[in-house]
């Protein structure tokens, strides 16, 4: 199953927050919603954030969809994935697959809990 934007966001957010948002910056958990974008404000320290702060998606103009299959792809292919193999696998050009790589690389050492939980979801979503 693919996901779109919003839904990406959700499963971020149930991950990292169990429905709770926290400010990655003081970790309060007293936020305020903005209307109409999945970002909240901070009543501490007056900050606003997304539940991609702190995270491998932190600051790339990369759909999460295409992260979801990214992390999917390096952390399942047998041998590992080249940079020119993701990069046509996902629609992106080489220099940001490289990126990616790196940045998935250095979340299994930083961020691991995170992508097993991805891993978990995305795959009991996948028709069996």
């Amino acid at each position: 199953m693919s996901r779109n934007h919003e839904e990406c966001l959700a499963l971020i957010e149930q991950i990292r927050w169990g429905g709770k948002p926290k400010c990655p910056y003081c970790e309060s958990t007293n936020a305020t919603a903005y209307k109409n974008e999945r970002r909240y404000h901070c009543n501490e320290c007056f900050t606003s954030y997304s539940v991609t702060v702190g995270t491998l998606f932190h600051k790339t103009h990369v759909e999460l969809q295409k992260w979801f299959v990214a992390i999917h792809l390096v952390l399942n292919s047998p041998g590992g994935i080249s940079v020119r193999q993701l990069a046509k696998e996902i629609g992106v050009n080489k220099n940001t697959a490289c990126y990616m790589i790196a940045r998935i690389y250095r979340a299994i050492n930083e961020e691991w809990d995170l992508l097993q939980k991805l891993i978990a979801l995305n795959a009991s979503d996948r028709p069996h």
